[in-house]
């Protein structure tokens, strides 16, 4: 236990539990000091930099579990507790003050474009500079891109271009039926990443495209046989710290919510920031981590963190966000603006083409910059 509940474990637990409890015995006080901008400012970047702790912390104890449990189970426990703390924020900005039915779009469309062209771009580029070309496992890496496309488009394209509720709106029969139909697919698609084919979403051998099949067996069996030794205490004591992180964030995020949208309003910013906001709450420690695995030259590990993150996302958040709306009766909205599509489409591209071959392209990192830059400049200047 010591060696798991680290002293920077330890201080990061006390710090974010007391800013809970400040909020929770002297919340009603807190919040009548945001008149004053100055002091709600003071207030937003506190709790702000509480949740990202927390966030670190549920990352730091999840990828402490991606690395004793292997892949690809352990980069499904990242992304999906990552996932988890994105549906409490986007339903968190749902039910704040400022009705807010595009926050689920936004939100996604931001993780997006921040996980497919910012984080995947440097990893391209740093990878590229410090190793040149860098293998990763193309039949794994088109699969993800495939259920980018399906998902994304099913839930974020199709709904301006069929005849709904309108708006970008889906009716409640085809929130509740396409919900469905995203989930199966997303089950089906942890079914096929997690039994059969495993070796697809595992770096390739040093010098070699993919494992051969007499070969994958045997990586397989010792590793198994090493998860096998893995102490089960650890486990539930690491998941036990995994939740105490979480939870802060399900406490902290109506506060959350009210400060932004205090901030969009009385600021005149683009409303677009809240999901942008939610997007770098989320994914900036798993970004991270990705760069961090590219840098390493484990270029596979940045695709199932990057790639994984998004597919878990639409896959996960889409579903969560249609039921919550339609059982609080909240209108959602998950269409793509005009601008946003044609950004949406030119990302699949690129990244269709980027990852065709089966080494990374230093260069191709570059042009995804761009995009993330382009996408940044339309958030304030339309």
């Amino acid at each position: 236990m010591n060696n798991i509940l680290t002293k920077n474990s330890i201080i990061r637990l006390i710090l974010i539990w007391l800013m809970v409890f400040l909020f929770m015995f002297f919340g009603k006080s807190i919040e009548g000091l945001y008149g004053n901008n100055i002091l709600a400012i003071g207030i937003f970047i506190l709790v702000l930099f509480t949740i990202i702790g927390a966030a670190f912390g549920v990352v730091k104890e999840a990828d402490e579990l991606a690395h004793k449990l292997g892949e690809p189970y352990g980069t499904l426990i990242l992304t999906l507790s990552i996932v988890s703390i994105e549906v409490i924020l986007i339903v968190a900005m749902m039910f704040g003050p400022e009705d807010n039915p595009t926050i689920g779009k936004d939100s996604i469309f931001s993780v997006m474009m921040i996980i497919m062209n910012l984080v995947l771009g440097l990893c391209i580029l740093l990878g590229g500079l410090k190793y040149g070309e860098q293998e990763y496992n193309s039949q794994g890496t088109i699969t993800y891109l495939s259920m980018i496309i399906m998902l994304g488009g099913i839930s974020m394209m199709l709904p301006n271009f069929m005849e709904g509720k309108g708006n970008g709106e889906f009716t409640n029969f085809q929130a509740g039926s396409i919900s469905g139909l995203v989930i199966l697919l997303y089950g089906f698609f942890l079914a096929f990443q997690m039994k059969g084919y495993k070796h697809l979403y595992i770096q390739p051998a040093a010098g070699s495209m993919e494992i051969p099949f007499s070969q994958r067996n045997q990586s397989q069996n010792t590793a198994e046989e090493h998860h096998a030794n893995i102490s089960k205490k650890e486990i539930l004591l690491r998941t036990l710290l995994l939740l105490a992180m979480i939870l802060p964030i399900v406490l902290l995020s109506h506060n959350l919510a009210t400060l932004v949208d205090y901030g969009i309003k009385e600021l005149n910013l683009p409303p677009l920031l809240g999901g942008v906001l939610i997007a770098i709450i989320v994914f900036t420690p798993e970004s991270m981590t990705a760069v961090k695995a590219a840098i390493n030259n484990e270029f596979q590990r940045a695709i199932n963190l990057c790639h994984g993150a998004f597919v878990s996302t639409v896959g996960l958040t889409v579903p969560a966000v249609l039921i919550i709306g339609l059982i609080a009766n909240k209108t959602v909205l998950f269409g793509l603006t005009a601008t946003e599509t044609i950004l949406f489409v030119i990302t699949l591209i690129l990244s269709m083409l980027s990852f065709s071959g089966r080494k990374t392209v230093p260069f191709v990192g570059i042009m995804h910059l761009v995009l993330f830059a382009v996408f940044v400049i339309l958030i304030f200047i339309p």
